[in-house]
């Protein structure tokens, strides 16, 4: 079971609290007996900054990631390096998920600085206007052999207080140009264009060329589970020819079945992990996140009655039914997450030998559970960050338990019957272990995202019990995170944090109106509307778009808006779906949403992928009727979305030719071998760079090793050319030093490859690998060269 709720427990409460201690964030709270003198983001910090003249530290993250709780081990807690912040530094704590707004900003600096993002955040801001002058992720508290060119964290803290006092005005100068940069990239607004069915096209065909016809998905691992682009080809999959539609099913229920059965799957207690770190779903990054239980659930059930599919359906109410046993508030309410590690060991208590399920089960039952949990298939998994851990396995399924059932020779009910019992007993013993840390925040926005999926889930698997749970988590966040008209951020044992964002106020209208859609009993509608009020008047521009932030809020240097759907969907995004749901029976919220849809038209044209809500609100205003005046807004509004067959992309063709300047290199202990690479890139085509912000929906380039053990590769990739979209491309002809270093014992023929997603704007080709063609030779092919463990510091 989750350990309990008291964030501040086993952090030296010895210690004197710090300011944070006052605080309602869980992951603000872990950090109230850090020796580090931490203030929460505020005014009290910022003018003790001024004061002081000392520039302002800023550490972003959340309380189930796996670095951002390193970083606190090693540095945090560190007496010695504490001193150092102490005394140079103002030094502010920041929870991301309490603040989005923060996090989105001071990504994009880090981001533009680095090439890369990810938590921890690490940003030093100069304290007047609070712009970043320096930006990084996680640093080591000491040199780590598997990060060998990292500066080390007290390195970089006597680096940046020397630079502040030596070299203000070089330091100022850096982080207008910064700040500049990131307000080109969170504030731009294109020149609106006619949107039309052809934007849909591109982005269904983009979506059939990127989905991995083996495993399920879309693109490479890492893999999200992007439930936003299965609803989307759920909701395209009516508007299309036969042939597209069997394109669509094929890629929607080869995803459905293979989340389904892997190890992403929770298969003993239900739910979703967060992702899943390799192509097939087997091993997951093991945080579980209310928003993603919301989504998955809601899509899952909806596949269940388009293709009545029982195995859909049982999975959507097993997520549901996680929530509701583990993350449901006493109060009402739902907690945002489950952390990713038991005692600083990655998903500990989601593992499993057979020894342990055959001490769990009776023998008959043992035999079935190895068997159709793939444990007689030889452990899948070893912590990558403790090499002395023994391996374990992740519970995953062999096949969809209909066809199982007919490989063991078993009726399906029976089979599903069985697991149950199995499944029932595996939980009871796990939940006998030491369970992960909970995050007991109530977010009005992912409780809007909840609520709407119980909602759709009871009212598509007429599980009116669900409805009623969503109905009174709605009434908690109507009484409790509202305040003289405001919609609040968050809630926690009574305690509210500030005015929320756009995102709590569009996902909880989605929810009033799921509700009401469901037959939910209550006033839904009135309450609403008082939502839609709010909305519009703290976030309007007054020319039908919106901002992520209000206008009051004063504590940043930019006000964004943004389209794009990642993990958490785009707030615009959903607004106006839910108001093209409307729409076709309330003219104003047909208007409403025709307007949305114009105001970030030109970013949807930019980049139709990514604003993937925004194509499901045009699918249904294409559909409306429009005053004349908008009509202009819309091209051929009345026809249907007109796919091609779609099928794998043509593999003898491909826009990007990969050259290298060696075609021999040798390598040995302490000498690596530097080479560099170049990719020419036919015109109108693009790459997607390495150091674009979110790469959940893309496959960046990557240079990696291919066969054969012994090799080590570093690529020095360059900063991506920036879009109005936020995407960051290599177009034309790119250079990518690459260092090939000597590691571990040597066998077979390591080989460089480069892994790549070439995109034009109608279209993403299939991901493609290529093989190089350089002999690499290693001195020392006989020594086994000690091999640092891996590190993905930077993922979060």
């Amino acid at each position: 079971m989750p350990q309990p709720d008291d964030h501040s427990a086993g952090r030296a409460p010895e210690r004197p609290a710090n300011r944070l201690i006052h605080e309602s964030s869980p992951y603000l709270l872990q950090h109230a007996h850090n020796p580090v003198d931490w203030y929460p983001w505020g005014d009290e910090a910022f003018a003790e900054a001024r004061r002081r003249d000392v520039p302002i530290f800023l550490s972003i993250g959340y309380s189930t990631c796996y670095w951002c709780h390193v970083m606190e081990r090693e540095s945090f807690e560190n007496e010695a390096i504490a001193k150092i912040m102490n005394e140079h530094f103002v030094n502010i704590k920041v929870d991301r998920e309490q603040r989005p707004d923060i996090d989105e900003v001071y990504m994009a600096a880090t981001v533009i600085m680095t090439g890369h993002g990810g938590w921890p955040m690490s940003c030093f801001l100069e304290p007047e206007h609070l712009r970043p002058f320096w930006c990084g992720t996680y640093f080591p508290a000491e040199p780590r052999a598997d990060l060998p060119q990292m500066p080390t964290f007290p390195q970089i803290l006597r680096g940046i207080s020397a630079a502040w006092r030596e070299q203000r005005e070089q330091v100022l100068q850096q982080g207008e140009q910064v700040a500049r940069a990131v307000r080109e990239q969170l504030e731009q607004a294109r020149e609106p264009v006619a949107l039309s069915a052809t934007h849909i096209e591109q982005a269904i065909q983009g979506l059939l060329r990127m989905f991995d016809r083996v495993h399920g998905g879309f693109g490479s691992a890492p893999k999200f589970p992007q439930p936003v682009f299965l609803e989307f080809l759920l909701d395209a999959r009516g508007r299309v020819d036969g042939a597209s539609r069997s394109a669509i099913d094929e890629a929607v229920r080869l995803t459905l079945d293979r989340m389904g059965v892997g190890g992403i799957f929770d298969q003993v207690a239900g739910g979703f992990h967060r992702y899943s770190v390799d192509a097939t779903w087997t091993v997951p990054h093991f945080e579980k996140m209310l928003y993603d239980q919301a989504q998955l659930a809601r899509v899952y059930a909806r596949a269940a009655r388009v293709y009545d599919d029982a195995f859909y359906a049982r999975i959507a109410r097993r997520t549901c039914g996680f929530v509701l046993r583990e993350l449901c508030d006493e109060a009402g309410g739902f907690h945002s997450a489950l952390d990713a590690e038991v005692d600083g060991r990655e998903g500990l208590n989601y593992l499993w030998t057979p020894e342990e399920i055959r001490e769990a089960l009776d023998p008959e039952d043992a035999d079935l559970a190895i068997r159709v949990y793939q444990l007689d298939a030889g452990p899948n998994f070893r912590d990558p960050h403790h090499s002395d851990e023994p391996p374990r396995n992740v519970l995953r399924m062999r096949d969809r338990p209909d066809r199982l059932a007919s490989d063991l020779g078993m009726d399906a009910d029976a089979l599903i019957a069985r697991l149950n019992a199995i499944n029932t007993r595996l939980l009871k013993v796990r939940d006998g272990r030491k369970g992960p840390r909970r995050d007991d925040k109530v977010l009005t926005g992912w409780n809007g995202l909840m609520i709407a999926a119980l909602a759709d889930v009871g009212r598509m698997l007429d599980e009116p019990s669900l409805i009623e749970h969503g109905a009174r988590a709605a009434r908690f966040v109507l009484e409790h995170l509202r305040k003289d008209g405001t919609l609040l951020r968050s809630w926690r044992r009574g305690q509210t944090s500030g005015p929320g964002f756009l995102e709590d106020g569009a996902f909880l209208l989605d929810a009033l109106e799921s509700l009401r859609r469901a037959g939910a009993a209550g006033d839904w509608q009135d309450a609403a509307s008082e939502v839609l009020q709010t909305i519009e008047r703290d976030f309007g521009d007054g020319a039908g778009g919106f901002f992520d932030t209000r206008a009051d809020q004063t504590d940043l240097f930019v006000r964004t808006r943004s389209v794009h759907d990642g993990a958490i969907p785009s707030a615009v995004g959903v607004l106006a779906l839910v108001l093209a749901q409307r729409g076709g029976d309330d003219a104003a919220s047909a208007e409403r949403a025709a307007r949305m849809l114009h105001a970030v038209s030109g970013s949807i044209d930019e980049n139709p992928l990514g604003a993937t809500n925004s194509l499901r609100a045009l699918m249904l205003v294409l559909r409306l009727d429009l005053p004349e005046t908008m009509t202009d807004w819309f091209a051929s509004s009345s026809r249907s979305v007109p796919v091609e067959p779609a099928g794998p992309a043509n593999p003898a063709f491909t826009p990007v030719e990969v050259l290298a300047d060696h075609d021999r290199v040798v390598i040995a202990r302490d000498e690596p071998a530097m080479i560099t690479l170049r990719l020419r890139i036919a015109p109108d085509w693009h790459l997607i760079a390495p150091d674009t912000p979110d790469a959940s929906t893309l496959v960046p380039v990557r240079v990696h090793t291919l066969g054969g053990t012994g090799m080590r590769v570093y690529a020095e990739y360059p900063p991506g050319k920036q879009r109005p979209d936020g995407l960051r491309v290599y177009t034309d002809t790119v250079d990518i030093p690459v260092a090939l270093e000597r590691v571990g014992r040597w066998s077979g023929r390591p080989m460089l490859g480069v892994t790549y997603q070439a995109c034009s704007q109608t279209e993403c080709l299939q991901v493609r690998t290529v093989e190089l063609d350089v002999a690499i030779d290693a001195r020392d092919p006989d020594d086994d060269v000690p091999e640092p463990q891996e590190s993905d510091a930077s993922s979060g």
